[in-house]
């Protein structure tokens, strides 16, 4: 398992899969292939699919472009079998001689991976469940955090976690300043700014639920917008963790040090996901993604709350065992329909658990673990056009909608 900062990626939305990824790839292509006289890109499955809504071409262009003419094929209907976000990249000579072919994969969050050859970033972390580190902790008396502090054994980790901080926070702000519609054919006009103003009218309860939509939203359509978001533990959920985290800092005067290890604790629950299933839409469906997202804030939330160690490990289940089966439909290819609304019921679903959870006192019968293992397996069995095609579910049906 990896170091917690591959789970939180600072960068432009709309996607980290279909849009961080492909840039970063373009660029380690283009360090390799700086004689080449033109490009071509081949993008397929799931990448394909949804590659124009996500601007994939755009960020592959963006890259390619300043060196030589670029050529981008979409086989939408082809699926590699090592994973559905493939796309191969090739370069040829003046004399149109092929230079190099390198297929790569957009593997969730913003990562790449070739087949055959895993992250070349090392595996840090010894222990990869959830169960056994909960007995870590158990055992010396530490918390989650500790657990990710000892392991990373990194002196700027937390400076690193406060510019991912600083960086949820401005996305917020700036998403609850802004108005008007967001980029795409689906003209959908930005909700976060009015939810905030219609917050503030109402009593504690509803003020506090509406304030937590609001910062959601207010992410979720910055990142819609292209803007600078984290990945938490992707762009497409970038709102939810923010959202509970902003929240609890304002309303309850919670201090940066324990904001910061509380994403630390939302770090490492992504973190196991990530490892034993998948935070990719295209592989699992959006339970891989504002599932996960869920899990962190609830983990998070529970953590600053003052939950034991079984608590927040009992919070994070229920959050993503709440959102098992969760299809990946994409409305346009945009991250719009249903993504800017599942950010905000996802803070919300994680503040519940947090408070469900600390009824008790942290016993339960299905663990964190055995939820990842079943969110992998019911990811696979989940058709693909489940899987981020833009071709089931909301995005098949949404002509047939009454809006």
């Amino acid at each position: 398992m990896k170091t917690i900062k591959e789970i939180y990626r600072i960068g432009h939305g709309p996607s980290s899969s279909h849009t961080m990824a492909p840039r970063r790839a373009s660029e380690q292509f283009l360090a390799r292939n700086q004689e080449a006289a033109r490009f071509e890109v081949t993008l397929y499955g799931s990448l394909a699919a949804t590659g124009k809504g996500h601007l994939t071409d755009v960020a592959i262009l963006d890259v390619l472009e300043k060196k030589a003419p670029v050529t981008i094929i979409w086989e939408n209907d082809i699926f590699l079998p090592y994973h559905p976000n493939g796309m191969t990249f090739k370069s040829f000579n003046n004399e149109n001689i092929l230079m190099e072919e390198w297929t790569v994969y957009s593997v969730g969050g913003g990562a790449l991976e070739e087949e055959g050859k895993k992250n070349s970033s090392p595996d840090i972390y010894p222990i990869t469940k959830m169960t056994e580190i909960l007995n870590w902790c158990e055992d010396t008396g530490k918390g989650f955090w500790e657990y990710v502090n000892d392991i990373e054994n990194d002196p700027y980790l937390m400076d690193y976690l406060e510019e991912v901080w600083i960086t949820m926070q401005n996305a917020i702000e700036r998403g609850l300043q802004a108005e008007g519609r967001l980029p795409g054919p689906l003209n959908l006009p930005r909700k976060a700014a009015n939810y905030y103003i219609k917050s503030m009218g109402y009593q504690r309860t509803l003020k506090s639920r509406g304030a937590v939509f609001s910062y959601a939203l207010a992410v979720s359509e910055e990142n819609a917008s292209g803007g600078l978001i984290v990945t938490a533990p992707t762009c497409g959920s970038s709102g939810v963790l923010p959202a509970v985290l902003y929240h609890s800092a304002k309303a309850y005067e919670i201090a940066k040090p324990r904001i910061l290890k509380a994403i630390a604790t939302a770090g490492l629950v992504g973190n196991i996901a990530k490892t034993n299933a998948s935070i990719s839409g295209a592989e699992v469906g959006c339970q891989g993604e504002i599932g996960v997202a869920c899990a962190m804030a609830a983990a998070a939330v529970c953590q600053l709350f003052g939950g034991s160690c079984a608590q927040i490990e009992y919070s994070a289940e229920m959050a993503l065992e709440h959102h098992l089966g969760m299809t990946c439909d994409p409305v346009c290819g945009l991250v719009q329909i249903p993504c800017i609304e599942r950010n905000a019921f996802a803070a919300a679903r994680a503040m519940d658990a947090n408070i469900f959870a600390t009824y008790t006192d942290g016993t339960h019968r299905v663990s964190y673990d055995k939820v990842v293992e079943t969110m992998k397996m019911t990811g696979h069995d989940m058709p693909h056009l489940y899987r981020e095609t833009s071709i089931g579910g909301l995005a098949h049906n949404y002509e047939q909608m009454d809006y």
